[in-house]
């Protein structure tokens, strides 16, 4: 559709305040925003709705409109409830940019325009379907009382009978129809899927196969009928953009149902804007609380700033919290394998932006995977500065009983302790998200990640930051495309491996495990297993024989043989110590 047709609609009420000659500009979608900057959830061709909340003074228009008009939308309609006049400066910032812009009258619904643009754009040739695309448009549209993307995936089944589902870019589900969850492993392998065939720049829908089953791929935040603009570099949103993941073939659909569908995700970006604006708050909650931290404030006013974060993060919680500390980072142009601590390779870095990135991966993966739902997040309170994010997790505070008889006056009182249960663990939290990220990582991007313990109090949260800071340093030591570390590994020889140069690394352990390898070369004499199983055990003769399910004579001529080629004497600590540096380097 034009944007004339829109002031050809009486029942939206627009006024139109400039830009006459670009009237005749295709309209391909809508998107309402009061960001500051809406560039990341844009990709050409959109009707913006606005209703000036991001407008602090004169000088806000002028950045706001220079972003639209990078973006390539079509307009920019603004409402007059919040400021009850358009303002000049908008006005003016419109006409530089040769953006048309509109004026909304407070008795229209922002809902009315988006319900009217996208029956226009989605339907006009969809005939019968255009029904459906008007029925879920009225429900997406009338808030959470309307049921939220499940209403619409049900829909989807009822009319077109297609089983649909929303899922996060690890995989995890969002929304779906019924009571036919999609199965975790599948939903990562399809995640994966659309992560690597966006990376690579195929056009959407992509076409994936998992256990036999066929799906096809609709991007929630891409218009998916071709490829990404110019403009807009596609790391900067492919790892955080939603998919709708659809169990059908879409290589031989009609023209018509595929712009069905692209309506249909235009309808849950909606919804995925009205969540993410609820998670402000506690963006800023977090934000707040780390610039705190990192400029050393008094432990009283962190822990004042806590008692207003508690009631948001763990609303209902009787007592205060603990927290652990989160750290992630994203880097892009990092080669495979290279154990790096952030410099790209082959040159001074990307001019993708790793903060927002990483900020936005966080609040994902530190979700439960088996946990499904867009509010699942809402205990989870991430900040970036520069190109790392940091996240605040809460953790209940679990009170010891207090002893049956009381002993005096001098009793202490019950303490609060962690719960165990509920702390993360570095190497699980990427377990079930590795596969789909390492595909929209590809093979110049890198996700690494450190974990604090958990701390009691304000005083320790300084030195939980920089305890997750130093894991994660240490998870950016290792190859690997997702890495992650916990704050057990700094009290271990693992925290020293991984910044031993690769020279002395190399020269170390050929002198040691050179020799015994060439032996069991030449004889097969499982030498370097032996040794293993050996330190393994303890050098205990009995346990080790048991375990090769050896003799203990064989074992004692073997470790005679490791002894004799490499001069070291395993009855020796110091020798014992080499050999399993050796091997864990090697």
């Amino acid at each position: 559709m034009r944007l004339r047709a829109l002031l050809e609609t009486d029942a939206l009420g627009l006024r139109l305040l400039g830009g006459e000659d670009e009237l005749d500009r295709s309209v391909r979608g809508v998107m309402t925003t009061d960001l500051r900057d809406p560039s990341r959830y844009l990709s050409g061709g959109e009707l913006v709705l606005t209703g000036l909340a991001w407008r602090r003074d004169a000088t806000d228009s002028e950045p706001f409109v220079r972003i639209l008009a990078g973006a390539g939308v079509a307009g920019l309609a603004a409402g007059e409830a919040e400021l009850g006049e358009i303002p000049g400066d908008l006005i003016e910032a419109c006409e530089r940019h040769h953006l048309p812009l509109f004026a909304v009258h407070e008795t229209v619904a922002f809902a009315t325009i988006t319900e009217y643009v996208v029956r226009q754009v989605s339907g006009e040739r969809a005939g019968d379907l255009a029904a459906v695309v008007d029925r879920h448009r009225r429900l997406m549209t009338s808030g959470p009382a309307g049921g939220g993307p499940e209403v619409v995936l049900d829909l989807l089944g009822s009319d077109l009978d297609l089983h649909a589902w929303v899922l996060s870019p690890t995989g995890r589900q969002i929304a779906g129809a019924g009571d036919a969850p999609l199965a975790g492993p599948v939903g990562a392998a399809l995640a994966g899927h659309h992560l690597a065939a966006t990376r690579t720049g195929r056009r959407a829908p992509h076409r994936a196969t998992v256990g036999g089953t066929t799906y096809s791929l609709f991007p929630i935040r891409n218009a998916g009928r071709g490829p990404v603009p110019a403009s807009r570099d596609v790391r900067e949103s492919v790892l955080s953009d939603w998919l709708l993941a659809v169990e059908a073939d879409a290589s031989d659909w009609p023209a018509a149902r595929l712009d069905l569908l692209q309506g249909v995700t235009q309808l849950i970006a909606v919804e995925r804007d009205r969540r993410d604006a609820a998670r402000t708050v506690r963006r800023r909650l977090a934000q707040e609380v780390l610039e705190l931290v990192q400029t050393g404030a008094p432990p009283a006013e962190i822990a004042a700033r806590l008692r207003v974060a508690a009631p948001v993060l763990l609303p209902g919680l009787g007592s205060a919290p603990h927290w652990q500390v989160v750290v992630a980072r994203v880097e892009w142009g990092v080669a495979e394998g290279s154990a790096t601590t952030g410099t790209p390779a082959g040159g001074s870095g990307s001019a993708v932006a790793g903060g927002p990135v990483a900020q936005a991966l966080l609040e994902e993966i530190l979700v439960d995977p088996a946990v499904t739902g867009p509010d699942s997040a809402d205990r989870i309170a991430v900040a970036h500065t520069g190109d790392e994010a940091v996240a605040l997790v809460p953790l209940p505070a679990v009170t010891a009983p207090a002893p049956a008889h009381d002993s005096g006056p001098d009793l202490a009182p019950a303490e609060a302790s962690t719960d165990e249960g509920s702390a993360l663990h570095a190497d699980v939290l990427l377990a079930a998200v590795r596969e789909p990220l390492s595909a929209g990582l590809a093979d110049d991007g890198r996700l690494t990640l450190g974990v604090s313990a958990a701390v009691h109090s304000p005083e320790g949260l300084r030195g939980a930051l920089e305890e997750a800071r130093h894991a994660r340093r240490v998870a950016a030591a290792r190859p690997g495309r997702v890495c992650a570390a916990g704050h057990h590994e700094l009290a271990s020889h693992v925290l020293l491996l991984p910044f031993v140069p690769d020279d002395v690394r190399r020269a170390f352990t050929a002198r040691l495990l050179d020799p015994l390898r060439d032996y069991d070369r030449r004889h097969r004499a499982e030498l370097i297993p032996t040794l293993e199983a050996f330190l393994d055990c303890d050098g205990s003769w009995t346990r080790c024989a048991s375990r090769l399910h050896l003799h203990v004579n064989t074992l004692r001529y073997r470790v005679g043989r490791i002894e004799q080629l490499t001069g070291r004497d395993l009855s020796r600590l110091e020798d014992k110590l080499d050999f399993f540096l050796a091997l864990r380097m090697s």
